[in-house]
């Protein structure tokens, strides 16, 4: 299973509600709030659309 690590370092103020809430779907609430998910096609797909407002570290542990 390969995980990856994702954070929140630009504002959502001004973006559109669905990139909003696809943030929340991937459990970042706040600046630079830090979660870390396990690397499904689905999950690929959310860090995709929003990824103009995350870091991404491919292959974190658990």
């Amino acid at each position: 299973m390969s995980y990856v690590k994702i954070t929140l370092i630009k504002s959502l103020i001004g973006t559109k509600q669905d990139h909003r809430a696809t943030v929340r779907g991937l459990g970042l609430r706040r600046l630079k709030s830090t979660s870390t998910v396990l690397q499904t096609p689905a999950i690929t797909g959310m860090i995709d659309k929003v990824s103009y407002l995350l870091r991404i570290e491919y292959n974190a542990t658990k």
